[in-house]
């Protein structure tokens, strides 16, 4: 599997990417502050374990590489939520994290049109979602640019740095085209 937007192209992890993605992981500046849930010296790193394991790559969960001119520059990652008791209420929620230096050059925004694109080609899910903490308002821009329709906020969703944050909820269909 290989998804390309002109320069900005999707790739699965090989085995030599897991230090990089560990490496990324434990790096503040490539986290950011909305991607920094623990403190670095509490950080677990499972990549090589589940790649062993399938690749990174399976219909419940799965990460890719994020790709500028065949260099990688961050990641895509998703996983399963249910919202019924039936396979037909599962849908996929993604997350991104991308290198400081690769941030506000619409490169977030391709590589997650990308991901849902191959998501609605690769899976039987009706609804891929997304959400942000309110006051990042550069990735809200980034969703609604892939595609993503805004849903609404959900007040005090995210336990993140000891505090609760608002989050900003995004969907795409399968139908929205």
């Amino acid at each position: 599997m290989r998804a390309s937007d002109e320069s900005v192209t999707l790739r699965p992890v090989q085995r030599g990417d897991i230090a990089l993605l560990d490496h990324w992981r434990n790096d503040r500046d490539h986290e950011g502050e909305y991607g920094d849930f623990l403190a670095m010296h509490r950080r677990r790193t499972v990549n090589a374990e589940r790649w062993e394991v399938d690749g990174l790559l399976s219909e419940q969960e799965g990460q890719l590489l994020i790709c500028l001119d065949g260099e990688p520059v961050g990641a895509v990652q998703w996983h399963a939520v249910q919202y019924g008791p039936n396979r037909g209420s599962i849908a996929l929620n993604l997350g991104i994290a991308i290198t400081p230096s690769a941030r506000n050059r619409g490169i977030g925004s391709r590589a997650q049109r990308l991901l849902a694109d191959y998501l609605f080609e690769q899976t039987l899910t009706q609804r891929i979602e997304a959400s942000t903490d309110v006051s990042n308002v550069a990735e809200q821009r980034s969703l609604e640019r892939a595609g993503f329709s805004r849903e609404g906020v959900l007040r005090g969703a995210q336990f993140r740095l000891g505090e609760w944050h608002d989050m900003v909820f995004y969907s795409r269909l399968r139908t929205d085209g």
